[in-house]
């Protein structure tokens, strides 16, 4: 006889909440889920914060920093979302990909925020080209603008 199919209380990736069978209130679960789906869906944070903005708007989210203070509290580099019911607190994945913004700049997570910062640029040697150098820092300028690397 086959083992009968068992579940966890969350999705094994993002942690959504999972429905069962004969649960009370089911749209509060599945209202919970999508809030958080929406958040995570959509790839942007406003930023790295970590006092909690003053008027914030349904929709908006930050990457939570160190040391948060307020709301954030307890919750550092958590994703932090605002809603009509108040902060959503996301815990992120290995791998996953935020993009920043206010530092026009990709954000990826593991086990802790980073972003790939861009190469220095080459100085110095016996031979100076200079269209190689040119092209390498347009490269970079590209990359920097599109939010590859970070200058910063």
């Amino acid at each position: 006889m086959p083992e009968p199919l068992s579940y966890s209380i969350a999705t094994p990736r993002l942690g959504l909440p999972m429905l069962f069978a004969g649960q009370a209130q089911k749209e509060a679960t599945v209202n919970e889920a999508f809030a958080a789906i929406d958040f995570l869906l959509s790839g942007g944070v406003e930023g790295i914060a970590s006092v909690p903005p003053t008027a914030p708007v349904a929709g908006m989210a930050w990457i939570v920093g160190p040391a948060p203070t307020g709301a954030f509290a307890g919750h550092s580099d958590k994703i932090a979302g605002w809603s009509e019911g108040g902060w959503r607190f996301i815990q992120p994945s290995e791998g996953m990909r935020a993009f920043d913004s206010a530092a026009n700049a990709f954000w990826q997570y593991s086990g802790g925020w980073t972003k790939a910062l861009a190469p220095d640029l080459p100085v110095g040697g016996g031979v100076v080209d200079v269209e190689a150098r040119a092209c390498l820092a347009a490269l970079v300028a590209v990359f920097e603008q599109i939010g590859i690397l970070s200058s910063t």
